[in-house]
Formats: C-alpha cells, sequence, structure tokens
C-alpha cells in the first residue's frame, strides 16, 4: 500500500527526522493560510499523486501551466494560485502513464536552501531476503537513471536480521555520501530512526529522494516516497487509515474486497488463473504466443464459486480485454467450482468475448461436463499450450 507524501512526512516527523513545516490542503482557497502559517519567504508548492516524477510532469489541462506537479511559489498569493491551477487537474508522469492521475490534494511546505542533493533509500531485498540500504551522491534524479548510467555512484549493503541496524551502518552510509561534521553525525541517527520506522511499520520501501545537506549544515528529509507490506496492514490500522482509494485501480481496489491478487496490465488477454506461479506461466506463455496479457489474477486455492464470479465480471470490466483464457489447475482448488463460478458469471454479465477455458486437476470431468452443459459458446483447451494458442489465435481474429 502506498501512501501520499505528505502523511510519509508526518511518519517521519513522528520518529524524530528532520523534515521541512508543511500543511496539506485539498481546496485552493486553503493555499493562502496554509502558507501564511509557516516562515516562508519561499514555499513550495507539490501535487500529491501516488507516483514519482511529478516536478517533470505536465498536466493534460492547459489552464494548469506548464510548470510541472512541484512549483516554488515567492508569496502566499502565488501559492494559492498555483493550488488553484493543479487541484482537479490531471499530471502525467513517466509513472502514471499516459493517463495520468488526478490531483485532489496539495502540499505546501517551506523552502530549503539546498546545498548538496543525496539519495537514500530503504526496500527489502528479495535476492537476499533481508532488508538493504541504497544510497547514492546521485540525489534528486530517479535511481534507476543512475544505475543504467553511473551505476560505480551507488553503495548497497544488507542489514543481518539478528543484529539490526548500528552505528556502523550508519557511518558507512555517510561515508558513501561524503558527508563530514555534523552532517555525518546526523546520517548516522538518521539511518538508526529510518530503520527503526521501516521495521516497526511493515514498510516494504522507504525512500527518501532527495536527502539534502542545507547551507546551514544540517542533513534534511526533503521529500519521501514511502509504501507497506499488505500482508501486514492488518497490524496498523494507523496505516490503513491513511489509505487513498481514489489512487488505486478500480478493478484492483474491488478484487481486493474479494481478497484476489489481481493487477492491471496494458494487454488484451484477461487471465484467470490459480496460484501466482501458474499464473506467471500463463503470462508468459501468452506472450510466446503473441500476445500480451490483460491481468495478473490469482483466484487462490480456496476461491468460492461467488469469488470466481467477481474475479470474472472484474476481468469483463476492462475495456481492453479482448478475450478471456481461464487456467486452473485443481489441487485444493476444485475445477467444478471454477466452472460453476464462470457460468454463473457469464450468465450475469454476458460474454461480448472470446473465452478458452483449460481444466485440470480435482474434479476435472466434473468441471468439463458443467462447462459443456451450459450451452456458453467456450472453447475447451486441452493443455496449456493449446489454450495459449486457442485464445491468441481468437483474439487475433
Amino acid at each position: 500500500m502506498n501512501i501520499h507524501e505528505y502523511q510519509a512526512k508526518q511518519l517521519l516527523k513522528e520518529y524524530g527526522l528532520p523534515v521541512s513545516d508543511g500543511r496539506a490542503v485539498t481546496r485552493a482557497e486553503e493555499a493562502k493560510t496554509a502558507a501564511g502559517a509557516m516562515d516562508g519567504p519561499i514555499w513550495v508548492v507539490k501535487a500529491q499523486i501516488h507516483a514519482g516524477g511529478r516536478g517533470k510532469g505536465t498536466f493534460q489541462e492547459p489552464e494548469a501551466g506548464e510548470k510541472g506537479g512541484v512549483r516554488i511559489a515567492k508569496a502566499v498569493e502565488e501559492a494559492e494560485e498555483y493550488a488553484t491551477q493543479m487541484l482537479g487537474r490531471t499530471l502525467v508522469t513517466h509513472q502514471t502513464g499516459p493517463v495520468g492521475k488526478q490531483v485532489n490534494r496539495i502540499y505546501i511546505e517551506d523552502g530549503s536552501d539546498i546545498e548538496t542533493e543525496l539519495y537514500l533509500a530503504i526496500l527489502v531485498d528479495r535476492e537476499t531476503s533481508r532488508i538493504s540500504f541504497i544510497v547514492s551522491t546521485e540525489g534528486g534524479m530517479d535511481i534507476e537513471a543512475v544505475a543504467e548510467a553511473t551505476p560505480e555512484k551507488i553503495t548497497t549493503f544488507s542489514i543481518d536480521p539478528a543484529s539490526g541496524v548500528s552505528g556502523f551502518h550508519g557511518r558507512k552510509v555517510a561515508f558513501a555520501l561524503g558527508l563530514s561534521g555534523k552532517a555525518f553525525k546526523q546520517c548516522v541517527k538518521i539511518v538508526g530512526q529510518l530503520y527503526e520506522l521501516f521495521m516497526e511499520k511493515d514498510c516494504s520501501m522507504l525512500e527518501i529522494n532527495p536527502l539534502i545537506v542545507n547551507t546551514a549544515g544540517d542533513v534534511h528529509c526533503l521529500d519521501c516516497k514511502m509504501n507497506f507490506d499488505s500482508n501486514a496492514l492488518y497490524r496498523h490500522p494507523e496505516i490503513m487509515a491513511l489509505r487513498d482509494e481514489t489512487e488505486e485501480d478500480p478493478k484492483e481496489l474491488q478484487a481486493s474486497k474479494f481478497d484476489l491478487n489481481y493487477i492491471a496490465l496494458d494487454g488484451e488477454i484477461g487471465c484467470m488463473v490459480n496460484g501466482a506461479g501458474l499464473a506467471m506461466a500463463t503470462m508468459d506463455i501468452i506472450k510466446l504466443y503473441g500476445s500480451e496479457p490483460a491481468n495478473f489474477l490469482d483466484v487462490g486455492g480456496g476461491a468460492t464459486k461467488e469469488k470466481v464470479t467477481e474475479a470474472f465480471k472484474i476481468i469483463t470490466s476492462d475495456p481492453q480485454v479482448k478475450g478471456i483464457l481461464v487456467n486452473i489447475f485443481g489441487g485444493i482448488m476444485r475445477c467444478d467450482v471454477i466452472a460453476e463460478g464462470v457460468v454463473a458469471a457469464v450468465k450475469e454479465v454476458g460474454l461480448q468475448v472470446p473465452l478458452v477455458v483449460r481444466l485440470e486437476g480435482t474434479n476435472v470431468e466434473l468441471g468439463k461436463e458443467i462447462i459443456k452443459n451450459s450451452g456458453l459458446n467456450v472453447v475447451a483447451g486441452d493443455d496449456l499450450g493449446d489454450a495459449a494458442k486457442k485464445i491468441v489465435a481468437a483474439v487475433k481474429g
């Protein structure tokens, strides 16, 4: 689960980390008052969306101006003007894709005198199954661009879960960032505070970009991106309260309500599969035969007829879907349950695109019989390869 920058900054503040004074507003008329409550004389007006690259982004509407989603205001009236231009408009960045995201919140914070911009992130490293730090002197840039152009400027290391973080790790980060004096000492403390926040709140990624040294020589968290392990959110109602459902794909949001693992993609063949590994293999074989998957959808091993029906409805609600492939290997999941769910869903929402169903495993014959006797225009797949070929051929026409 992602949260907005202003929410992440509040969490940083709770853990004693240095952040600028700021206010979040949802109405343009609040911006002037919010800016006036801070020191100034320069304010940063930031669009709040769950995507990076806001400063370089562009708005779809010409009324929003051409200055991107992060703007510098030199008067409270100017802060209000920028908020008016951005609120309710659609911001397009390299992470949102061409559709963009609507700006419903603005964060106004005090400006900073920046001397140096640095990069510091903590994330779960799946290769080592440990928490890892990523550090670079190239702050303010996309870390992917730095990794491609100058990988030698990135330092990474993992934390032993048995011992946790220590002063040594903080000093390692400070050395890698080229800090000295009081900035060095502050960085060591910041590393410990960030790690504590990461662990206690079950984060999956915490990125400070840029981490700055200001002209007074102090280290400061100028921006923050934070997301959390969705499987641990039951332990953190205070984090769940920060969820902004307007930032989420409506289909993914609907799927989460039925405990379905669904991720929307850009392809044309909708997939309904049981098991994450099989779902990934299904997407791969669709690509192998010349098409693209429209989604990742794992209905799980304990899916009910109702969950299968809802999964099918979510797939068909995507206007990009030109065909559907149901691929079920029944172990815990029974093929007859899947078949009943598919039949019920088709009868409820209709079937406007080709549908190929491949069933194998527990109660497979019963499942095939249910599909056969349903009267639906469904094509059977003998195996995964056969099913993939048939759905791609049907979509390609």
